[in-house]
């Protein structure tokens, strides 16, 4: 069955001329507005901040042998900056764990203060002023910055969550792999057909292509897996409160299930406002929200979050693999107990991939003997929190998924006051649908 689509604007870029867009990645999204913001940046873990456009370092100082300088490009301020509050303490926890792979990395944090203009400063100021190595991006803005770091020849670290130049530039490695955000996989269907859910909603803002297609996508995949779609709103405004239209459709289409590409503030008015409505959601699914971001929220937040499925890329940490014990244990190390989330992940698995780079980029790494080295990986395993599967960082491997490695979720509930993994989805590993696309 045809999803009901309500009417919109549809698909297009964000003003400026600026391809791509803002991040909403299946799984895999640091935030969803781009809201102007001073451009500057700020202190980073193991230093203490200065202000005037400064960035600070920090280093593990562990490791015998040479010190290499990475700088780490993330929205510390302005309208993404809360959602990477944490995100210095697991780079932190990155520089501790490459000591112990025998890598000293200094590591230097410049605020791209949620600003394309900012982003792009942030990277002159690295790369000019503190001539670093390499470059760790976690930012759904970091295209505003990619042709400049391309044209230095740095090499870019980080994850694929804001447009497509990780695919297409050779100095960029996305932890997560290179999807082609395009196509649809049989990942999200599974996952509702799994649980019980049995008429699948989705709904994403139509000003970030991202979010739409993520709707979109989730809807051709529900359907794929023998389920209804009754709605699809691919064109809800951005920024806006009003909710209600999209309650009333979605009741009045009888989901059970439900894909929200917005905000975190918005997908849990809109799960409120249908349980009020008395909707028995078996299935509302995020991609954001697992870790301290929900858990450190007000008593309103967690309420609205009770039994809400979170997806992730990574292992959760409930798993207590061997290595999400070690990834806690770093980040006890670096001075925090928080349960990471997509930027903490992002943050520790980018500075893991530093050291897969300096391992085949000779005695003396060079920024072109790193991009070398890294394109010669076959296997990236993302610190061992990808649970076994692993990531072509090849050039010919670039676009030919979707999302994750192996087109693999990790679902969470959340219940109480934690999230508990669930069982047999723990991850999904799909595969891509021939013959679909979102649009």
């Amino acid at each position: 069955m045809t999803a009901r689509r309500t009417p919109g604007f549809g698909r297009h870029r964000e003003p400026g001329g600026l391809s791509g867009g803002l991040a909403r990645r299946r799984g895999w999204r640091l935030g969803a507005v781009l809201l102007a913001a001073a451009t500057f940046a700020v202190a980073g873990c193991g230093s203490s901040g200065s202000s005037g456009g400064s960035a600070a370092a920090g280093s593990s100082g562990a490791a015998s042998g040479p010190t290499y300088t990475i700088g780490v490009i993330s929205d510390l301020t302005g309208a993404l900056g809360a959602s990477n509050k944490n995100l210095p303490a697991a780079i932190k926890a990155g520089a501790i764990a490459a000591a112990a792979d025998g890598y000293n990395l200094k590591y230097v944090i410049a605020d791209g203060a949620s600003s394309p203009a900012g982003e792009l400063t942030a990277a002159h100021r690295l790369v000019d002023q503190e001539h670093v190595l390499a470059v760790i991006a976690i930012s759904d803005l970091t295209f505003a910055a990619a042709p400049y770091l391309a044209a230095q020849g740095v090499p870019v670290i980080g994850g694929a969550v804001d447009s497509t130049e990780w695919n297409t530039d050779r100095n960029m490695f996305s932890v997560f792999g290179f999807p082609d955000y395009s196509k649809v996989t049989t990942t999200l269907g599974e996952f509702y057909k799994k649980v019980g859910a049995t008429n699948i909603g989705a709904i994403g803002y139509g000003s970030v292509p991202s979010a739409a297609d993520a709707a979109r996508g989730a809807v051709v995949s529900s359907q794929t897996a023998g389920l209804k779609a009754g709605y699809l709103n691919d064109t809800f405004q951005l920024g806006s409160t009003d909710v209600g239209p999209a309650v009333l459709a979605m009741k009045n289409a009888g989901i059970d299930g439900l894909d929200i590409a917005l905000q975190e503030i918005s997908a849990f008015q809109i799960i409120k406002s249908l349980r009020q409505q008395g909707v028995d959601l078996k299935a509302p699914v995020l991609s954001i929200g697992y870790g301290d971001s929900l858990l450190s929220a007000g008593p309103a937040e967690i309420q609205d979050a009770q039994d809400v499925y979170f997806s992730l890329g990574w292992e959760p940490l409930e798993l207590q693999t061997a290595a999400t014990k070690k990834f806690q244990a770093d980040l006890k190390a670096a001075g925090t107990t928080k349960v990471p989330g997509l930027p903490e992940y992002l943050a520790y698995t980018s500075m893991d991939a530093v050291t897969w780079g300096l391992k085949g980029a000779g005695a003396k790494p060079t920024r072109a003997s790193m991009i070398d080295a890294l394109l010669k990986v076959t296997n990236y395993d993302g610190a061992g929190l990808l649970g076994g599967h692993t990531i072509n960082f090849g050039m010919d491997q670039r676009g030919v998924g979707g999302p994750g490695a192996d087109n693999c979720l990790w679902f969470t509930l959340f219940k109480g006051q934690s999230f508990s993994v669930v069982s047999g989805a723990d991850p999904v590993c799909g595969t891509v649908i021939p013959g679909k696309s979102v649009g």
